[in-house]
């Protein structure tokens, strides 16, 4: 089989179930970061020395696989059977940041991002993680979108700054405070 299949010559691509959409959507811009975010989470993933915290960017580049093909299939969709981004990836995310962050100095200042390679690129997952999040919210306002991407969206950016705090932590890399 051919990776190329010339079916989006002309600036269109199929959802899952057929439909064709133009490829500066609303819906391809949001799956396309999440396919962004996934990539940088390979990056990070060879990059940071905790392995605990390469555990967790394995699962997570999994569930957004789940995520990804949640958008790329409307909800309206009615002929094929996908798996749906379940509220527990949510609640799981939030049980490893409290495991995390119990672990690091209570911030009382604004931390600059940055210090070891794999935090830094963990912090350009955030990054990513939030631009995803925003385009799903506008993807919200056009088409009905399952909250619990929106929900897992918004949690994993948490995950991402204080995953890049412990990977610094435990680099003995100290947080670079903002300076006003």
């Amino acid at each position: 089989m051919k990776i190329y299949t010339k079916t989006g010559d002309k600036g269109e691509t199929g959802l899952l179930g057929g439909e064709r959409v133009p490829k500066n959507s609303l819906r391809i811009n949001a799956y396309g970061t999440v396919d962004e975010l996934n990539s940088f989470i390979g990056l990070a993933l060879n990059e940071v020395k905790e392995d605990s915290i390469k555990a967790v960017l394995s699962k997570i580049q999994n569930q957004l696989f789940v995520l990804g093909t949640d958008l790329a299939a409307p909800e309206t969709e009615k002929k094929i059977k996908i798996d749906r981004v379940p509220r527990e990836f949510s609640e799981e995310i939030e049980k490893v940041i409290d495991k995390y962050e119990s672990e690091l100095v209570q911030l009382k200042n604004f931390i600059l991002p940055g210090g070891s390679r794999g935090a830094a690129i963990l912090h350009v997952c955030r990054t990513i993680a939030r631009r995803a999040e925003r385009e799903v919210v506008a993807l919200n306002f056009t088409e009905k979108i399952d909250q619990n991407i929106i929900i897992f969206l918004n949690r994993i950016s948490d995950l991402f700054f204080v995953l890049a705090r412990f990977e610094n932590k435990v680099s003995n890399i100290p947080d670079a405070l903002w300076d006003k």
